[in-house]
């Protein structure tokens, strides 16, 4: 059973005192990154220029966070496809469900309002559920080359593994061949792209950590890259609240919310990148 306390602790929050916010981190990439490439695919032959109305009154997230805490996953799909059933579209249990709770499971980790073993427990049976309805989800018709080549990394030591998972999925999913390298150092990503030809290389990016460095390793594998037109995206909240720097830094695009990142790679590539797979 889980140990919720009915009052948050006394004392500042961990951010304050400095304490690691991984179940935090990962509750904003849940709800900022992984839940709209999911909307993506479910939407894959419909149109997405609307989000759809909310169906939730707004006490469900935090009920459903709670339930996270002590029912196992099979538990919480039923209570999904229970709404399901009913005739709640997808979107809505994506946009106003999950994606509050694990809100609302980051805010009680961030406000002590329980502890690591019972949010991160919480935190895993979300994913288990996400994880299962995009199984669910139709496969994209192809509409792009099959043998458009995209290779995805993360840099060495940021939080955004899982996110790069997901992606890759969604590329693969609408005909893309795909290549994933988290936390390959720079070297071994330039020798990558120099052996193999590559349309697209994408980065993403969690923190402003790695901002510095960012410039110089586009630059690096531009030089690098077999394909002398390879075009670079970049991808994180960073890019989704500022998507100004993603040309400051010397990318060619990024995406305002994950369900446009296909579109903007396929544009980038038909702009002009070469596919004979010759430099």
């Amino acid at each position: 059973m889980a140990s919720v306390r009915t009052e948050i602790d006394q004392g500042p929050p961990r951010r304050a005192r400095g304490i690691d916010s991984s179940p935090l981190r990962m509750a904003r990439l849940i709800e900022g990154e992984i839940i709209p490439r999911l909307l993506l695919a479910h939407r894959a032959d419909r149109d997405v220029a609307l989000p759809p109305p909310a169906v939730f009154t707004g006490g469900e997230p935090l009920a459903f966070a709670h339930r996270s805490l002590n029912t196992e996953v099979y538990g919480l799909l039923a209570e999904i496809d229970g709404y399901l059933d009913r005739g709640v579209a997808i979107d809505a249990i994506y946009l106003d469900l999950l994606a509050p709770t694990a809100r609302v499971l980051g805010d009680f980790w961030d406000n002590d309002v329980c502890d690591f073993v019972d949010v991160t427990m919480g935190m895993w049976r979300l994913q288990q559920v996400i994880h299962e309805l995009g199984n669910r989800a139709p496969c994209p018709s192809a509409a792009t080359r099959a043998d458009r080549r995209v290779l995805f990394t993360v840099p060495p030591g940021d939080q955004h593994s899982f996110g790069l998972v997901m992606i890759e999925d969604f590329f693969r999913r609408a005909g893309w061949r795909t290549w994933s390298a988290a936390d390959a150092a720079l070297t071994d990503l330039c020798a990558v792209v120099e052996r193999q030809w590559f349309e697209l290389i994408g980065v993403t990016v969690s923190t402003l950590d790695h901002l510095g460095t960012l410039p110089g390793a586009l630059r690096d594998l531009r030089r690098a890259s077999r394909n002398a037109g390879v075009a670079i995206m970049v991808g994180g909240r960073i890019f989704t609240e500022q998507p100004g720097l993603a040309t400051e830094i010397g990318a060619d695009g990024t995406a305002p919310d994950a369900a446009n990142a296909l579109l903007v790679a396929e544009r980038l590539v038909d702009r002009g990148v070469r596919l004979d797979g010759k430099p």
